[in-house]
């Protein structure tokens, strides 16, 4: 069983919590979609645990605020450029480091791992339609292409005349996802959900039996944000939640 994270930013309690329910649930791989900091106000302890499980052999992509923390701000809005900075000054150049260092996409046998689109993965598109969804499917050439990027869950298919057409996934339901079609699926945020509901959000991909299923994971929400109002963060990042 395959666990995809994606979104983390740097919700440490969001990402014990799922963390947690996959292994409960039979993960015994995990890939790490990108954004793993960013927003929130635990980027050394969550890239502490996600380089321990990369030493152990989990897929790490890097997402728009990883590259930002390593690069350049250009593109983000003025609350999470503040953000960004102090996450530099948290982190450790080592870990800076790690973070510019993360490959953009991982292509392994049928799936490819991506942060926002396999058709452009620098520009960090979003993937909020069918159209969009098929220029990645497109450019990966793989069956099952997994990401993140656009804060909540979501699962495109290919169709038999080539186009391809979109699923809002009930989380807890299992979904067959026979690798004749062609697949993105959309894990949602562990960190910061933005669907009106604080659960953290992950999958797990069971690439034996070819089924995705989208889980929801409810934790002390609260907890978070209160250490990002403590960090004098902005506010806005404290309230992803009703």
């Amino acid at each position: 069983m395959l666990a995809l994270l994606a979104d983390i930013h740097a919700n440490l309690e969001a990402l014990e919590a799922c963390l947690a329910d996959a292994r409960g649930r039979g993960a015994t791989r995990y890939a790490f979609l990108g954004d793993l900091v960013g927003y929130g106000a635990d980027p050394a302890a969550v890239v502490g645990v996600i380089r321990g499980y990369a030493a152990e052999g989990a897929v790490v992509v890097q997402g728009n605020h990883d590259a930002a923390v390593a690069r350049s701000t250009g593109g983000l809005s003025e609350g999470a450029r503040d953000t960004i900075l102090w996450t530099r000054e948290v982190l450790g150049k080592e870990e800076i480091s790690w973070l510019g260092s993360l490959p953009l996409s991982v292509r392994e046998e049928k799936i490819c791992f991506v942060h926002a689109s396999a058709a452009s993965p620098a520009r960090w598109e979003y993937l909020e339609d069918p159209a969009s969804a098929k220029r990645s499917a497109d450019a990966a050439g793989s069956s099952w292409t997994f990401g993140g990027h656009v804060h909540h869950q979501m699962l495109y298919f290919g169709t038999a005349g080539g186009a391809m057409s979109a699923f809002v996934p009930v989380p807890g339901s299992l979904v067959p996802t026979p690798r004749t079609r062609r697949w993105v699926a959309i894990a949602g945020s562990v960190g910061q959900p933005r669907e009106r509901n604080p659960a953290a959000a992950y999958a797990l991909f069971d690439p034996q039996r070819e089924t995705l299923t989208f889980r929801r994971v409810p934790y002390d929400h609260a907890a978070p944000a209160r250490k990002v109002r403590a960090a004098g963060l902005p506010d806005l990042f404290a309230r992803w939640v009703p």
